[in-house]
């Protein structure tokens, strides 16, 4: 059982964690500005990315899902693959400049943090997460997940993916954005415990980056509840 201590500080107040979570949101709000955005449109996705992405939308056809939104979207490359494929996609991102490629690419996106994402409950069949829910504090990330649920009919799937291993939270000092991003990494006992409190989980899986202590987490889970 994970402790308490792990979701919330005894000194933290819903105050607080309402201004560590702005903070997180608008420094990176800044570092991913047109610069990183451009960058990061043409840099190629790495192989697994790529079969993690192919693997979803199967099961999302095998169950005829139809309507995705994409959070952390980034320039909308994911996006563009889903819809390419037949789903009605939605796009979000914190980042108008990121924004601005996913409707580019012909994306209905809009500029969104994760505890703004102002549509009505129940309004998709599935959720895609990649890399974006590791910049969320700890402590608010019941929250998040909490909204994310909200937004799933039941029974809808949600594909959550993030580098982790090991419980480390902070600023990354080596990156290369300005500024540089925040980041909580987590162990895999506690991922997939905090999601289940959440949603049923479908399926967990490690990929291996060759560090210790640091890999990738791929979840796929489920909103309880008949559809």
């Amino acid at each position: 059982m994970l402790s308490e201590s792990l979701f919330l500080s005894e000194n933290s107040s819903p105050e607080r964690l309402i201004m560590q979570y702005q903070q997180a949101i608008e420094s990176l709000r800044t570092a991913y500005n047109r610069e990183s955005a451009v960058r990061r449109n043409s840099v190629e996705k790495e192989h697994w990315k790529v079969t993690e992405r192919q693997q979803f939308l199967e099961l999302l056809q095998q169950e005829q899902k139809t309507t995705l939104l994409e959070i952390g979207a980034g320039t909308g490359k994911d996006g563009l693959f889903f819809q390419e494929h037949g789903l009605h996609v939605i796009c979000s991102d914190l980042s108008p400049d990121m924004i601005e490629l996913c409707r580019e690419k012909g994306l209905e996106a809009y500029v969104m943090d994760f505890l703004g994402l102002d549509f009505p409950a129940a309004s998709f069949d599935a959720i895609y997460a990649l890399n974006c829910l590791l910049h969320v504090p700890t402590a608010d990330l019941p929250a998040v997940l909490t909204k994310l649920q909200s937004l799933l009919v039941p029974g809808g799937l949600f594909f959550l993916g993030v580098y982790g291993g090991h419980e480390h939270e902070g600023i990354a000092d080596y990156d290369w954005h300005q500024p540089a991003r925040f980041f909580a990494y987590h162990s895999d006992e506690f991922m997939q415990q905090i999601t289940s409190q959440f949603f049923e989980p479908v399926s967990f899986k490690v990929i291996d980056l060759g560090e210790p202590d640091y890999h990738f987490q791929a979840l796929v889970l489920r909103r309880n509840g008949e559809e």
